[in-house]
């Protein structure tokens, strides 16, 4: 069989739902990938600083062949679940089947005290814990982690500053707590692949001439009422929005392929002209996405966000 029938067949697609997931973005992204990538069909070494729910990564694992792979983020809740899909895929899947099990057997007060026993345990858990070095509990917190993504409100990710999961339960008939055919296919796609927790800054020692690197920082806050930017203990600042731009502008130095996404804050201000003069040398792209996540219900819905590249 041919590895481009194996790409037909390949089906791997976020086992987390993250704020500020790219599933809407795909074919706006898709149709800019360099053209080099597009006509060859693969990918020489792919990096992505900001992973979250991972949509892109995993379209492009779908559709074309990644020779090398480096996945980074702050967030060590969100890098140790991807470790734990890479390597211990059916330990992974025996736990949350037995969670799947207890959850769905019980009333519909059952269901909600024991998300919050689960979210009690998972918080308790957090002093301490071991990122560093495989132990089993690490099959424990990642299936806690996934439990409580899909029975919490709006399946949302948020910390406080202490690093506790504070999202409140979300009464959904019937979730798939455990999608064992997915998590083997994550599995399947992050073989070979290095995954790292860390500042986005770190992800200059991996760049090689001719590295196609998507970044997705947390977005820049288009109102009081869209601030997603906290999705852990560690705050996305304005500060931190130039310091990604000066990094993009080493990159590209470099010799990198680059592509960044972002909020438009056009949508809200004309006249904020933030990004335009962080990127000015750049290719700016305005284009219509859906926005899901948004506190307010009415402000769902299309409107503008930016990709930025290096190159035509």
């Amino acid at each position: 069989m041919s590895k481009l029938k194996l790409l037909e067949e390949k089906k791997a697609k976020p086992f987390l739902k993250w704020a500020g997931g790219k599933n809407q973005l795909i074919p706006e992204l898709a149709k800019r990938l360099p053209l080099k990538i597009i006509e060859l069909g693969k990918i020489d070494y792919y990096i992505e600083p900001f992973i979250g729910g991972g949509a892109f990564f995993f379209y492009l694992k779908n559709n074309y062949i990644i020779n090398q792979a480096v996945l980074m983020d702050i967030n060590q809740e969100l890098v140790l679940a991807y470790k734990t899909v890479r390597d211990y895929p059916h330990q992974l899947i025996e736990k949350l089947a037995m969670l799947e099990k207890s959850y769905l057997k019980g009333t519909t007060n059952q269901r909600k005290e024991f998300f919050y026993k689960i979210r009690a345990r998972y918080n308790m858990q957090q002093p301490g814990f071991n990122y560093d070095s495989f132990n089993f509990n690490w099959i424990i917190r990642t299936a806690y982690l996934i439990f409580l993504n899909k029975t919490c409100y709006n399946g949302l990710f948020r910390q406080n500053r202490k690093g506790g999961f504070n999202v409140p339960y979300g009464s959904y008939k019937n979730p798939n707590i455990c999608n064992k055919a997915n998590i083997l296919e994550v599995q399947e796609a992050l073989k070979d692949t290095e995954i790292i927790c860390s500042d986005f800054e770190n992800l200059e020692k991996y760049i090689r001439k001719g590295s196609f690197i998507y970044l997705d920082p947390p977005y820049r806050p288009l109102n009081g009422s869209s601030n997603f930017t906290s999705y852990s203990k560690e705050s996305f600042s304005e500060e931190d929005q130039i310091r990604l731009a000066h990094l993009y502008k080493k990159m590209d130095q470099r010799d990198a392929l680059l592509m960044l996404s972002n909020s438009d804050p056009k949508n809200e201000n004309p006249e904020d002209d933030f990004f335009d003069k962080l990127y000015s040398h750049y290719n700016i792209e305005r284009v219509l996405a859906k926005r899901s996540i948004n506190c307010i219900g009415t402000k769902r819905g299309e409107i503008k966000e930016l990709i930025i590249r290096n190159y035509s």
